[in-house]
């Protein structure tokens, strides 16, 4: 082979060495881009938008089977604390037997108001007194216990959000997926998968930018909170050569502008930690 070819192929193979070698950096050098000789690089990461505490399944009571009777809530609207979602089907039976609890409890309260003046009298015995307050006690219980089941046919919002998916509506089954998934949207987050290596030079309180070709412009924020343990990445970039091993640590990032993230759960964006 001649010796001008044989250079030309070690060339070629020192660019596409090259070349590699910088597709690899091309995240870090997004990060320190535009930074100052000698000043701290910055940090950058794929990352999910998510609202508070994620995405909530509303499940309702741990029973073996429910239905819906009745359906108060459609998906995009917001709900309070403790606003009811929807109504069982078990709801009459059970209300019936609250009716029949209270009676019952009526019943013994009159027995026991009709003893009391005739102990004085010894027309009656103090055990037939303690008998009836047994019965009294005993009713009053049996209609706490019947009015906790009642209670557990009212499925209600456990916090304030809003109302993402409906899985189940009237005369439906609750399936294992639950009633309905709730967003605290109030309050948005980008959880950002930060390499290992670079999770030293992450602090909490630092500016955050948000990058994704779903908004225009830039969401800004900052780092609420680090994770404490290292894992697999979960948010795969479009890089068919990236690594899909790599050890991230999740990082909280509180956005300012919560409304304009809201309607983006789940999305993948582009993370920039500042320095």
């Amino acid at each position: 082979m001649p010796r001008w070819t044989t250079r030309l192929f070690g060339s070629l193979a020192a660019v596409t060495f090259v070349a590699a070698g910088c597709q690899s950096t091309d995240r870090s050098a997004d990060a320190t881009a535009g930074a100052q000789p000698g000043a701290p690089a910055g940090v950058s990461a794929l990352g999910r938008i998510e609202p508070k505490d994620g995405i909530l399944r509303i499940a309702g009571p741990s029973r073996p089977s429910a239905v819906i009777a009745k359906l108060y809530v459609e998906e995009g609207d917001r709900v309070k604390v403790d606003q009811p979602i929807a109504d069982l089907d078990t709801m009459t039976a059970d209300e019936a037997a609250v009716t029949k609890a209270k009676a019952a409890l009526r019943n013994a309260e009159a027995e026991l108001g009709r003893l009391r003046p005739l102990i004085a009298q010894r027309i009656v015995s103090q055990e037939a007194l303690d008998n009836a307050q047994l019965h009294v006690d005993t009713a009053r219980a049996d209609l706490v216990a019947a009015q906790a089941v009642l209670d557990l046919d009212v499925v209600r919002a456990p916090v304030a959000g809003q109302i993402v998916q409906i899985f189940a509506r009237r005369g439906e089954r609750v399936g294992p997926g639950g009633i309905a998934e709730l967003a605290q949207t109030d309050e948005m987050f980008v959880v950002a998968e930060v390499y290992e290596t670079d999770i030293g030079r992450v602090k909490v309180g630092q500016q955050v930018s948000v990058k994704s070709p779903a908004f225009e412009g830039t969401l800004t924020g900052k780092v609420d909170r680090i994770g404490m343990k290292i894992g697999k990445q979960d948010v795969l970039g479009t890089d068919p050569v990236a690594k899909t091993d790599s050890r991230v640590v999740e990082v909280r990032v509180k956005l300012d502008e919560a409304k304009r993230a809201a309607g983006l759960s789940h999305l993948q964006v582009e993370v920039a930690i500042q320095p």
